[in-house]
């Protein structure tokens, strides 16, 4: 069988940073990079808001706290070094009325405590010269959350990874199991022909997104008792006009959803200032990306609680994404899993489970984080 010094399972915004981090620590190694679809980032890293988050809402000392605020900042510098479009647009997270202040205040400390320092708490006046159009009594400013182009980010990390001489990515091949002999692993995939081969390595990193936890399973983990079982959170979002895309300046989000299940139904622009309502939330037993186009009068009904220019008319299906969750629609907030497996006997494998929002945001950091235990 032949073998390598690294295989990464997943060529999403995480496992390309991986790659790459790993690619510039061990220049020499052979990496090999697997994913099942003909190109990166071909789900959650695609399907998503493009949002850089600022890192207020999660819990303290909380890997997706540490790495949402430390990866931001390296992400704004690596967009600096190589050219990734971005822009620091700013978010404000608003109170529909007096009764919500308290929970947005709530927040600000929470980001406090994270380690943020620019939040401000704007009163309704204040609110109302950064977005005029706006219903809202106060609002948080976070002026360090911002949007990407994550495919061009992607496609950087991607660049970066093939700079390794001995590296390769090989979509279009799936992998369908993993072991470990005491030794080595050895990853199975299937080809694009239909054809079976094996590969083995002496690091496995799983960065398999919604698939993570069936990696964990072929080498024995026992997901429930582990605490890897993914959950699929489907969200939709529903596209603004672009006359009434005009009309907002920032991000605006409500007060998040209870136990982060989603964010609320807020609102995000791209790069080209279009506005995107969304996403939902709601678990999924399978995988598809349609839009039910009759859940647009729910996005209206939510969206008109603080955008009172909008009609109905003004909002159409855009597009979904899928989520891989950690917590069940019963469990409280859960954290990544982002760990070396060794205390479960599994030295050289580096586990990454339930890798959502704030993922983008922490991609780099995580990568750091993921190659720092790999000794070659």
């Amino acid at each position: 069988m032949d073998k390598v010094d690294v295989i990464v399972i997943g060529a999403g915004v995480v496992g390309l940073a991986i790659a790459a981090e790993v690619t510039e620590k061990y220049p020499q190694a052979c990496i090999a990079l697997f994913d099942k679809e003909q190109q990166f980032g071909w789900h959650t890293s695609s399907r998503n808001s493009e949002v850089i988050h600022a890192g207020m809402y999660y819990p303290t000392n909380s890997l997706k706290a540490k790495v949402c605020v430390e990866g931001k900042d390296m992400l704004y510098r690596f967009c600096d070094q190589y050219s990734i479009p971005y822009q620091r647009i700013g978010k404000l997270i608003i109170a529909r009325e007096s009764s919500e202040i308290p929970h947005i205040e709530e927040i600000a400390r929470q980001g406090e405590l994270n380690g943020l320092n620019d939040l401000v708490l704007l009163e309704q006046a204040d609110v109302a010269k950064r977005e005029p159009h706006i219903k809202a009594v106060a609002a948080i400013h976070s002026p360090s959350t911002g949007i990407i182009d994550s495919h061009k980010l992607m496609a950087k990390l991607e660049q970066k990874f093939n700079a390794g001489e001995n590296n390769f990515i090989a979509y279009r091949h799936e992998v369908t199991n993993v072991s470990y002999n005491g030794n080595e692993y050895e990853v199975t995939f299937k080809g694009p022909d239909g054809n079976t081969d094996q590969l083995a390595c002496t690091w496995l990193i799983n960065a398999a997104g919604l698939w993570a936890d069936k990696v964990g399973e072929w080498l024995g983990l026992e997901t429930e008792k582990h605490g890897s079982k993914i959950y699929w959170v489907k969200g939709e979002y529903f596209g603004i006009s672009a006359s009434k895309s005009k009309l907002l300046n920032h991000l605006v989000y409500p007060p998040p959803l209870k136990a982060l299940k989603g964010l609320g139904i807020h609102v995000t622009k791209s790069l080209d200032g279009r506005a995107r309502l969304g996403p939902s939330a709601f678990y999924v037993d399978q995988i598809n990306y349609d839009v039910d186009d009759s859940h647009g009068d729910e996005f209206y009904m939510a969206a008109k609680s603080y955008l009172p220019f909008l009609e109905r008319d003004d909002i159409a299906s855009d597009m979904s994404g899928v989520r891989p969750k950690l917590q069940s629609p019963s469990d409280p907030v859960k954290d990544f899993i982002i760990r070396h497996e060794v205390d479960n006997n599994l030295p050289g494998f580096i586990n990454l489970v339930g890798i959502e929002s704030p993922g983008l945001t922490g991609s780099l950091a995580i990568g750091r984080m993921a190659a720092a235990w790999v000794l070659l």
